[in-house]
C-alpha cells in the first residue's frame, strides 16, 4: 500500500545482522577484553571463523563491503603475512577442545588470493584450531575471476559452499553499477563447481539498482533459478554515499523510488517462489531440503552478521581487517584501515580497536529480535519465564507496537507477536520497537525496503 511506502518504507533502521547494532560499539573494548574473551572459550562452545579479505579487481558501485582495488601485489602479500600471524596469535588463546563448525570466506573477494595463498590461509586455520570432520567452508566469490586453479584448489575439501554475487544479469544495469558479468559466465562456472563435485551453491541478487525495474528483477531471478542453486539471498541495494565514497558514481536520478523498489522486491520474492524455494527470514530463500530450509522449519534458523544462516556455533571469531567475532559477552571488531591492521599484528597486538560488552537487557532484546527476524513471530513468554508476566514487562514495546498493528503489519494476541503477509516487507520497522538505542541513537542506517 502506498502509505506504508512514506511511513515505514523509507525509515532508517538497523539491518539487525546483530543487537546491539554496530553503530553502537565503542572503542572501550579492546584487546585486553579480547584476550579474556577468548580464553574464557570452552569445550561446550562451538566455533565459526570468519576470514575477510578487502581486496578486489574492480570496485562495483553498488559496493557497501570494506573493500578496495590493491595498488601493488607487496600490500595483498603483506596483508596475508599478517593473516597468518594473526591467525596463530588467535588460536593460541582458545582451547582446542572447542571444534569450528563453520569457515566463511567474505570480502571484497576472496578468490582475489591466489588458489595457494587461499589454501595456505585454510590451512593454517586447520592448524591452529580443532575443526568437526564435517565442518562447511563457504567462500563468496566474484565469478569473473574465479578460475580453473581456484575450483581445483577448493574441490580438495568435502564440504565446500560457493556463493556467487549475480546482482542482476542485463548489461544495462550491469553498466550502471560497474560490474559487467555475461550469465553465460556464470553458466560456465556452475558446470565447472559441479563437474569437480562442490554442489553447494548460493546465488545473490539485488533490487534498487540504478535504472532497474520490475522485469529486470524478475529476468534475473528466472535466470539465475534456471541453474538451480541451493540459496538465493536478494538484498536492497542501500545507497548510503556518505559512507561508501564509490557509490557516489552512481546516478541517483537512476534509482527506482519506494513503491517500485517494494514491487522489485515482491518480484523476486515471488519468482523464487514459483521456481521452488522456499522464502528464509527477510530476505533469504532456499531449496525445500536445504539446510537452512530445515532450520527455519525447526526453528533453529540463526541470523548472524552475514545475514541468515544454519550455523548452529556460538562463538564468531573474525580475522582480517574490519572484521567482527562475536562472543557470549559481546562484540568486537579489528582495525578496518589496511595498514594499521598490519602494523598492529607485526607490533605483536591483536588489532581490536572497538566492540561492546553486554550490559542490561542486550542478550534479552538481542535474542527477541533474532527471533522475529528469522520466524516472523514470537511468545514473549519465552523470554519471561521467571514471572511469567511478560506482557506487562513490554508494555512500552507493545505500545511502540500498537500502531503498526493498526495498519494490519502484525497481530497482538495476549504476549504473542506475530507479523502478516503485509508487514513482512517491513519486518525491520517491527524489530526496532523492541531495539532500545535506535530512537536515542544519531546514527545514520539504510532504508527499510
Amino acid at each position: 500500500m502506498t502509505k506504508f511506502i512514506s511511513k515505514y518504507a523509507t525509515a532508517a533502521v538497523p539491518r539487525y545482522t546483530s543487537y546491539p547494532p554496530a553503530t553502537q560499539f565503542h572503542d572501550r573494548v579492546d584487546e585486553h577484553i579480547y584476550r579474556r574473551w577468548l580464553e574464557s572459550i570452552s569445550s561446550d562452545d562451538s566455533l565459526s571463523l570468519y576470514v575477510h579479505v578487502p581486496f578486489c579487481e574492480t570496485l562495483c558501485w553498488y559496493c557497501g563491503c570494506h573493500t578496495s582495488v590493491p595498488n601493488s601485489e607487496d600490500r595483498v602479500a603483506q596483508y596475508v603475512e599478517a593473516l597468518h600471524a594473526e591467525i596463530s596469535r588467535v588460536g593460541e588463546c582458545v582451547s582446542g577442545l572447542a571444534k569450528v563448525k563453520h569457515l566463511h570466506f567474505g570480502g571484497g573477494t576472496p578468490n582475489y588470493l591466489k588458489p595457494d595463498v587461499l589454501i595456505a590461509v585454510i590451512e593454517r586455520l586447520m592448524a591452529a584450531f580443532t575443526f568437526e570432520s564435517n565442518a562447511e567452508i563457504a567462500v563468496e566469490v566474484d565469478p569473473r575471476s574465479l578460475d580453473d586453479g581456484h575450483i581445483k584448489a577448493l574441490a580438495g575439501y568435502k564440504n565446500v559452499r560457493i556463493s556467487m554475487g549475480i546482482q542482476d544479469v542485463s548489461l544495462d544495469i550491469q553498466k550502471n553499477v560497474n560490474r559487467i558479468q555475461p550469465f553465460d559466465q556464470v553458466v560456465k562456472l556452475v558446470g565447472q563447481l559441479r563437474d569437480v563435485g562442490i554442489s553447494s551453491i548460493n546465488m545473490d541478487l539485488m533490487y534498487g539498482l540504478p535504472g532497474q525495474t520490475v522485469e529486470h528483477v524478475r529476468k534475473s531471478a528466472m535466470m539465475a533459478a534456471s541453474l538451480k542453486p541451493d540459496r538465493f539471498a536478494v538484498f536492497g541495494y542501500a545507497h548510503v554515499p556518505w559512507f561508501k565514497k564509490n557509490q557516489r558514481a552512481i546516478d541517483e536520478k537512476l534509482l527506482p523510488g519506494g513503491q517500485e523498489r517494494l514491487d522489485q522486491a515482491d518480484a523476486a520474492r515471488d519468482t523464487l517462489v514459483e521456481c521452488g524455494y522456499d522464502r528464509i527470514g527477510l530476505d533469504h530463500f532456499a531449496k525445500p531440503d536445504d539446510a537452512m530450509a530445515r532450520a527455519q522449519k525447526g526453528g533453529t534458523l540463526r541470523r548472524n552478521f552475514q545475514g541468515y544462516t544454519a550455523d548452529p556455533a556460538n562463538i564468531l571469531i573474525g580475522f582480517g581487517a574490519s572484521s567482527i567475532g562475536s562472543f557470549t559477552s559481546g562484540f568486537v571488531q579489528t582495525e578496518p584501515n589496511v595498514k594499521k591492521y598490519r602494523e598492529a599484528i607485526f607490533e605483536g597486538r591483536l588489532p581490536i580497536v572497538r566492540g561492546l560488552e553486554f550490559s542490561g537487557n542486550d542478550n534479552l532484546v538481542g535474542s527477541i529480535i533474532e527471533k522475529l527476524m528469522c520466524n516472523f513471530e514470537i511468545d514473549l513468554n519465552d523470554f519471561d519465564q521467571e514471572t511469567g508476566r511478560a506482557k506487562d514487562r513490554f508494555l512500552p514495546v507493545l505500545a511502540a507496537l500498537q500502531p503498526l498493528q493498526d495498519d494490519g503489519l502484525v497481530e497482538i494476541s495476549c504476549s504473542v507477536v506475530k507479523v502478516t503477509e503485509t508487514g513482512k516487507p517491513y519486518i525491520r520497522n517491527i524489530a526496532a520497537c523492541f531495539d532500545e538505542y535506535w530512537e536515542k541513537s544519531s546514527a545514520r542506517h539504510s532504508r527499510a525496503v
